[in-house]
């Protein structure tokens, strides 16, 4: 029997529509900041976020004074996440090795790793200080080796969002700019008179931020196109409604466009859960995002068994992907699309969006199809190099000239025929 929809979200023609119109909106913020520079910038920042100061960069005396008005207590949580942060990175980075392998006698092959040289790390504010995601861009560039780290976050409610800005320091980022949204992007990718420009940007963000990324694509380069934030709940009659709605609505809440999903072998469980997210929808703080999160881009989708329930999974290819069934490894084994998988009740989404060490800058929007998410791998470019002895050249630009010659490249076919004639 297929999956049956118990409840749907939008339809995929109401996306599309969305998405063209945010397409159109930052193709022309973009076109106006790269022709126009620090002056659109400031126009668009102040149209948009209330923000005009003399400087975006804040000076090191305003980064001191933001941390000195945290609580010690916020100060060593903040270090605390980006040492779990650190050390995992240091784990992946260790992993990433230079070889060098002599193929044939006299012919040398090889790879370096080498870390982009410059990176703008974004960090979204809007109407949450997203302070977990300093650490996962500018921790895992530095620990990658990135020369140059750069990092712009929005004000919120037009203040400085201290938490932010010390994550940001503590984190490693050498330029520190109060600077939000598809503006922000810009100014990094083009440059600006100000603003010296990168080679990289990373970070998640809204529709707007995510769709910024892609156009900028090739002007530099990106991490993955990170929109607004999904979770995916697999569960099956073991799991409880109130965990599956308590896990579902802390993830809707980023947004009125966040998908929350669930797939289940229970129909008991899903039908509980519909009324567990009415009824705590009731007194969440978050409520109005949230609840329109859930009212336009929730399912629940009812399937037959585990195997249904993964083939489900990596069709939705979710960028969150907690799983709440009896045995949690049964999908480690089997799942290929996802950004993070959460095996058990006892871990989260929120763990790794904000403490565990994990990256929680995830492919969305069915990208973990072909890419998982932000790791220090992301800052490195793995390059080779050949070398070759002479008595090598002879037997290799023989068979090289040959076929060269196959394709109809002459000129390629008497660089080998050159190397043949000197070395012979």
């Amino acid at each position: 029997m297929p999956p049956r929809i118990l409840k749907h979200g939008i339809s995929e023609s109401e996306a599309l529509i969305a998405d063209k119109k945010v397409q159109e909106t930052v193709a022309q913020m973009l076109d106006e900041i790269r022709a126009r520079g620090d002056a659109a910038v400031r126009d668009f920042s102040q149209r948009l976020d209330g923000w005009n100061p003399a400087e975006f960069r804040l000076s090191q005396a305003q980064i001191d004074a933001l941390i000195d008005s945290l609580p010690a207590q916020t100060v060593a949580d903040i270090q605390f996440a980006q040492a779990q942060v650190r050390r995992f990175a240091e784990v992946q980075r260790a992993a990433l090795q230079d070889v060098e392998v002599e193929t044939l006698p006299g012919v040398f092959l090889g790879h370096k790793n080498i870390p982009v040289g410059s990176v703008g790390c974004y960090v979204p504010g809007g109407r949450y200080p997203m302070v977990a995601s300093a650490h996962m861009s500018i921790v895992t560039a530095r620990v990658a080796g990135v020369d140059r780290i750069i990092a712009c976050t929005p004000p919120i409610r037009g203040e400085m969002p201290a938490a932010t800005v010390a994550a940001m320091h503590l984190g490693g980022a050498d330029e520190i700019y109060l600077l939000g949204g598809v503006q922000a992007l810009a100014a990094m990718s083009f440059g600006t008179e100000s603003i010296a420009p990168v080679d990289m940007l990373v970070g998640p963000g809204n529709a707007y931020v995510a769709e910024a990324k892609r156009q900028l694509f090739g002007v530099v380069g990106i991490d993955l196109l990170a929109g607004p934030t999904e979770v995916l709940i697999l569960a099956d009659e073991s799991a409880d409604a109130e965990m599956v709605a308590t896990d579902l609505l802390g993830q809707a809440e980023h947004g009125p466009t966040s998908p929350a999903i669930l797939i289940t072998t229970s129909e008991r469980l899903a039908r509980e859960t519909l009324i567990e997210v009415g009824r705590q929808l009731e007194d969440l703080p978050t409520a109005d995002l949230a609840g329109n999160a859930w009212q336009d881009y929730g399912q629940i989708i009812l399937v037959d068994d585990d195997a249904e329930m993964v083939a489900a999974a990596d069709q939705v290819a979710a960028e969150h992907v907690q799983v709440l069934t009896r045995e949690p490894s049964y999908f480690l084994a089997r799942m290929r699309n996802y950004g993070a998988l959460f095996l058990g009740p006892e871990t989260n989404v929120a763990y790794g969006d904000k403490v565990i060490g994990t990256n929680h800058t995830l492919p969305t929007k069915r990208a973990a199809r072909y890419t998982g998410g932000l790791w220090v791998g992301k800052f490195i470019k793995t390059v080779t190099y050949q070398r070759v002895s002479a008595d090598a050249t002879v037997a290799i630009g023989e068979i090289g000239a040959r076929l060269c010659r196959v394709e109809g490249f002459e000129g390629h076919a008497r660089q080998c025929d050159l190397r043949v004639r000197r070395y012979q």
